[in-house]
């Protein structure tokens, strides 16, 4: 099976009725692993969402002081944290020492892909400066060293720029370019860079987006879907796959 033709099976789930009709089901992205049920980007959630079955886990990096990547949402610790600062200003031993919520620390990219250990594909969103090359470089580890593959992960961002550079260095890797809005011309921004999938906000997407990014070949996966009704739409919408708090849900 040719790579590219694995990870098409990975990302698009079939079940067969009758009469040997496919119907497409939606892929479940688990959001900073199941933050309805667990402080976000913590062991606690991922596990959380593999216990829900997800399809893939969602999570976002920056580099902190001291060169490691750690698995962070925001620039600064304040909303997540009992800390107060800049990620990129605090050194690992520093960020260790804060409580992520439910006595959970902040971890390292390595100790999420430990932990997770090739049970559900990974999402890396890259939220930092410069982290398409500290990514690039850890998938590369975990592919040589440690028996995973890269069909394994798939990365996305809003730093269109950052995506493009990852793209660069590494073409084995499938990407989401995130997005809030609308642009002239739909989904023609994300063929600059090979994307494979745009990654809309559950605010603004339409038909004439997903039916757009369709026509170009892309995916359409939605942020951040919590609610039945909302999930309904998506499904109206024939989108790819939904990203959640609540990962049961879908």
């Amino acid at each position: 099976m040719e790579r590219k033709d694995k990870f098409h099976k990975i990302l698009e789930r079939f079940i067969i009725i009758k009469d040997g009709v496919y119907i497409r089901m939606l892929l479940k992205f688990g959001h900073r692993g199941a933050m309805g049920y667990a402080p976000e980007n913590t062991l606690k959630s991922f596990k959380k969402a593999i216990d829900l079955n997800v399809d893939m886990i969602e999570l976002d990096v920056y580099i902190c002081k001291s060169g490691e990547l750690v698995v962070i949402h925001d620039d600064k610790v304040d909303r997540t944290t009992n800390g107060k600062g800049y990620v990129i200003e605090k050194t690992l031993t520093e960020l260790k020492k804060l409580d992520a919520g439910e006595a959970e620390k902040i971890p390292t990219l390595d100790e999420v892909l430990d932990f997770i250990n090739r049970r559900v594909k990974v999402n890396i969103e890259l939220k930092g400066e410069n982290t398409a090359n500290a990514v690039n470089e850890i998938i590369h580890k975990y592919v040589k060293e440690k028996d995973w593959d890269y069909d394994d992960f798939f990365v996305s961002s809003f730093n269109h720029y950052e995506l493009k550079r990852f793209h660069i260095l590494n073409k084995n890797i499938k990407l989401g370019a995130l997005l809030v809005g609308i642009p002239i011309g739909y989904a023609k921004f994300a063929e600059k860079f090979n994307a494979y999938s745009v990654n809309l906000s559950l605010e603004f997407i339409n038909k004439d987006f997903v039916d757009d990014a369709h026509r170009k070949g892309m995916k359409v996966f939605v942020w951040t879907v919590n609610d039945k009704d909302d999930m309904k739409r998506m499904k109206k919408l024939n989108v790819d796959g939904i990203f959640s708090n609540f990962p049961d849900m879908i």
